[in-house]
Order: C-alpha cells, then sequence, then structure tokens
C-alpha cells in the first residue's frame, strides 16, 4: 500500500496551550511521534501568510502575502495540493475560514468542504467536531492520498477572549479531541501531521516574539521514529515532507526540508 498523509492544523495553538488545556491527547501523543514542540513559523506570523508559506514552502519575502488578503503570486509557484494533483493523486481539504479556498489552483482538489465560523464559543466547537466527522467519513470512504484539515475555532477564541485563557485552552482542548477522533479511525498507510500556523499572545498575534512565533509539530506514522525530538524545525518543512511520504518530487523554489531526510535529536 502506498503511503498517504494527513495534516491537520490548529490555527494559533501554542505548545504551552498543549500542556495546559486540559486534554492529554497530544502530549500521550508525543510518545509515538516524531516531534518538536518548538518549531518556527514565519514572519508574519499572520495566518494567510503562515499557510501560504506551508503549502507553498517559501518565506512571505518570496510569495509576497503578508496580510490575510489573498494575491496571486507574481512568480506562480505549485502548492502542496497542485503537486499531489499532477501526480495523478487524490488531495481533499477541510476548512473552516474561507481565505484559505486560494492555497490550491482550481481543480487541484479531488474534494473541498467549507464550513463557516458563527463566532459562539460552544457552537463553533460543535461545528468543528462535525466538520472533523465529515473529514473522517471522506477519509474512510474515499481513500485520498493527502487531506488537510483546518481547525480555525482557537484562533478565533484567542481573538475574542485572549490566548491561554479559559475559552481559549477550551477551544484548544476541543481540537485535541478532533484529533484523537481522527486519529484513531485513521486507515492503515496513513502519516498524521499536527501542527500550528502561529502562537499569540494577549487578543492577537503578528509579532516577531516567542509567543507569537512558536509552534508545535507531530509526526505520527512508520516512516516516522517513535519518541524522537527534533531541533531547527520550520513550516516550510512540512509540504516537502508530505511529498516525501507521498513518493513526489518537490518544485525546485521550495525552499524547506523533507523531515524524513535525518534530523539531530535534541
Amino acid at each position: 500500500m502506498k503511503a498517504k498523509a494527513v495534516l491537520v492544523l490548529v490555527d494559533g495553538l501554542r505548545p504551552d496551550a498543549i500542556e495546559l488545556c486540559g486534554n492529554s491527547f497530544l502530549l500521550e501523543a508525543q510518545k509515538e511521534a516524531t516531534s518538536c514542540f518548538c518549531a518556527s513559523s514565519v514572519v508574519p506570523p499572520i495566518t494567510l501568510p503562515c499557510h501560504t508559506s506551508l503549502f507553498y514552502s517559501v518565506e512571505p519575502r518570496r510569495h509576497g502575502i503578508t496580510t490575510n488578503l489573498w494575491m496571486p503570486l507574481v512568480r506562480p509557484i505549485d502548492s502542496l495540493g497542485d503537486i499531489v494533483a499532477k501526480s495523478g493523486k487524490k488531495a481533499a481539504m477541510f476548512y473552516n475560514w474561507e481565505q484559505l479556498r486560494d492555497l490550491n489552483r482550481p481543480g487541484s482538489l479531488h474534494f473541498s468542504y467549507f464550513q463557516s465560523q458563527c463566532g459562539i464559543l460552544q457552537r463553533d466547537m460543535e461545528m468543528e467536531r462535525e466538520m472533523t466527522d465529515n473529514a473522517v467519513s471522506y477519509l474512510r470512504k474515499e481513500q485520498p492520498d493527502f487531506l488537510f484539515l483546518y481547525l480555525g475555532y482557537t484562533d478565533e477564541a484567542g481573538h475574542d477572549y485572549g490566548w491561554m485563557g479559559k475559552e481559549y485552552l477550551t477551544a484548544a482542548a476541543n481540537a485535541s479531541k478532533c484529533i484523537q477522533k481522527l486519529k484513531e479511525q485513521l486507515p492503515g498507510g496513513y502519516h498524521l501531521i499536527v501542527t500550528a500556523d502561529h502562537g499569540g499572545h494577549e487578543r492577537t498575534h503578528g509579532m516577531e516574539i516567542p509567543e507569537d512565533m512558536t509552534i508545535p509539530m507531530l509526526f505520527i506514522g512508520p516512516k516516522f521514529a517513535a519518541g524522537k525530538t527534533l531541533s531547527g524545525v520550520s513550516l516550510l518543512d512540512i509540504a516537502p515532507t508530505i511529498a516525501d511520504i507521498l513518493e513526489i518530487e518537490c518544485p525546485r523554489e521550495w525552499e524547506g526540508n523533507s523531515l524524513l531526510a535525518g534530523r539531530k535529536e535534541e
């Protein structure tokens, strides 16, 4: 069976929130993962620039997106979804922040599912659980080669109530429960990657400070060593790592490195 990958991104998730949110799943998952809880975001640590850097494996100064407003790249690069499609494989995306719709070229995704947020804490957490259920159902039925699940409400809770506050940590715990459900139902042959785009402080983010720039990463699956800790990892490394899992050649413009190639343990 060919190796496949699921990437889950929890918007605005700080590594210390994993420890304090009250749900231990992601902490326990470190035991079977190759992980880094001190990985680096990009500058500026803002949602759309971060996601563009993740999918295109280049810094914002290369792709030119420095706010949450999408602009076509002056010098186009193939995104992660684009190269999956060009290789004849299937990619799918489940998300609840509409600005992410342009990360891949039209026609690159085999399936796309968008669900809006309503801005009410309990209902938005319920909706993220529903979206996760839909992603799991699609995953088990269609067996795509790559699936991206974006859980965006943690970031909204940070803006509305403050990073590391009660409501934010409740949203982080909810995201952890969603990831646990997904992992428990992953078909064989899948690798699970969990990360964030940026952190946050007070009720904002976007500054080049540790609270905003430091993000967690976990890589679980047969191609990754259990209990291994990495250092010097960047958001740019995720797309090359997924391409390596799927045995797809990376575009020459990509700047990140596959974590399957080996890193020194801390």
